[in-house]
């Protein structure tokens, strides 16, 4: 079965420099979410991908699950988010998705989260990126060529 990508439902709001890390968006339903993009220190052509809601119901949490019914649209609006980004950095090379914050063990939440991102990867990456699934987290790859 393939997975069907939404157009992105929610107006994005891109960084005030157009080569900025930090993009947010608001659903239909006033969960505001932000997308972030970290340079690696020991490799800046590395980046992991964070998202997840801002709202102050959740505590800060924002690998919490709102439960909304917004998934669709919500992935949706990250993968068009993602895609820009790679557009406006052609020279990085690596991407990482985390299901938890931190490197401690993954949780059932956790790693229900990782599979939901991974079920996106192929609409955000072509087959010149290699992907490798760990324990709690997936990384995305390819080698770069200077031309």
């Amino acid at each position: 079965m393939e997975l069907q990508v939404l157009k992105p439902t929610y107006k994005i709001i891109p960084p005030p420099i157009e080569s900025g890390s930090v993009y947010y968006f608001t659903t239909n339903s006033g969960m505001n979410y932000e997308v972030r993009f970290g340079r690696k220190q020991n490799n800046i052509l590395n980046t992991s991908i964070v998202f997840g809601v801002l709202n102050d119901e959740f505590d800060g949490e924002e690998y919490s699950l709102t439960n909304k019914f917004e998934v669709y649209p919500v992935m949706a609006t990250i993968v068009e988010i993602v895609q820009r980004y790679i557009h406006l950095h052609p020279k990085i090379n690596c991407y990482e998705f985390t299901g938890e914050p931190t490197n401690k063990e993954i949780d059932k939440e956790g790693r229900i989260r990782l599979a939901l991102y991974n079920r996106y990867l192929s609409t955000i990456f072509d087959k010149t990126w290699s992907i490798k699934k760990m324990r709690n987290k997936t990384i995305v790859s390819k080698e770069y060529v200077q031309s």
